[in-house]
């Protein structure tokens, strides 16, 4: 199971998957916290790891950062092996764990001057191009101490990329911000992706951010991986959609067309795009008023309940 989004020519991603995750499991005192987890992700998305509070996310990824050993399998980051190559892995990541942590008394030019002293090759204009990338030109020489959380996250984000790392680990970014920070997030997320070619994994227990910030989301329950969705993934022209028709008189409706259900004052069936005129047509042609036509989406918190049995995510 893996989160690889294919081309359009049906080639695949060019790049091997940023992380590989073969079969990783984390025990302790015989008790299973993460269970046999393997997933790809591939480069240039915006990869979400989505499960209630307990669910495993941050120990998944304290080991991906080696804060926290591996108890079976590896991780593999940009082909390096979290285990035995931890150096050559942890020095394409950039992560903030929980809390991003700033001296509150320097200024936020200081802590990224600080923080870019631990890394060769980062230059006073990748400083402050890193800045302008979060937003925080207007701001970034007063000390950190000022700063909302939203701002301080942006800061932290800063930090985590200096060094142009592949791969940025978010644990819970928007906890605690306001909508206004939790839009400015993702919408920087997005621009990461776009614009510097990182692959961002991040993890949350909200459904309805998820959705908006992501492209591809895996869902873990108790410590095990339940499935992988890709959220941007383009509809063909003879792919089977769900639509609903409001009309005048369902269940006349639903005779004329065999496989349509009946929801209320509407009719919905699994249809291709190309078959929503005929259809209308039809309706139309038997004497019935069609008041509307409509796409049935499901968003990813109808899937999660589907897929869990409607078991609660946080």
């Amino acid at each position: 199971m893996n989160g690889e989004p294919v081309d359009e020519g049906g080639n695949g991603m060019q790049n091997e998957p940023v992380v590989r995750l073969q079969g990783v499991s984390k025990i302790i005192s015989s008790r299973s916290l993460v269970s046999d987890l393997t997933l790809d992700i591939s480069p240039g998305q915006v990869f979400g790891f989505l499960g209630p509070n307990g669910a495993g996310k941050t120990t998944t990824i304290r080991m991906m950062v080696g804060l926290m050993s591996i108890s079976k399998g590896d991780i593999l980051i940009s082909g390096h092996s979290v285990k035995t190559e931890f150096e050559k892995a942890i020095a394409e990541v950039g992560a903030i764990v929980e809390n991003p942590e700033m001296y509150k008394f320097l200024t936020g030019y200081q802590n990224l001057v600080h923080f870019a002293r631990m890394s060769p090759g980062i230059t006073k204009e990748r400083i402050a191009e890193t800045i302008e990338r979060v937003g925080l030109t207007a701001r970034i020489h007063d000390k950190v101490k000022t700063y909302s959380l939203g701002m301080r996250q942006r800061l932290g984000v800063a930090q985590a990329i200096l060094h142009k790392p592949k791969l940025l680990v978010l644990d819970e970014p928007t906890n605690g911000l306001d909508p206004q920070g939790i839009r400015e997030l993702r919408d920087y997320l997005r621009q990461l992706t776009r614009e510097e070619g990182i692959t961002v994994f991040v993890s949350s227990h909200l459904l309805s951010e998820m959705e908006l910030m992501c492209d591809t989301v895996a869902i873990i329950q108790n410590g095990k991986l339940i499935d992988v969705r890709n959220l941007r993934q383009e509809a063909g022209a003879d792919a089977q959609i769900e639509v609903a028709f409001e009309v005048n008189n369902a269940q006349r409706a639903a005779e004329l067309i065999p496989g349509a259900t009946i929801q209320g004052s509407n009719i919905v069936i699994s249809v291709s795009r190309e078959q929503i005129p005929e259809l209308n047509a039809r309706l139309v042609h038997e004497g019935l008023q069609v008041y509307g036509i409509r796409n049935v989406t499901h968003t990813l918190e109808d899937q999660f309940l589907q897929m869990t049995g409607g078991g609660g995510i946080g």
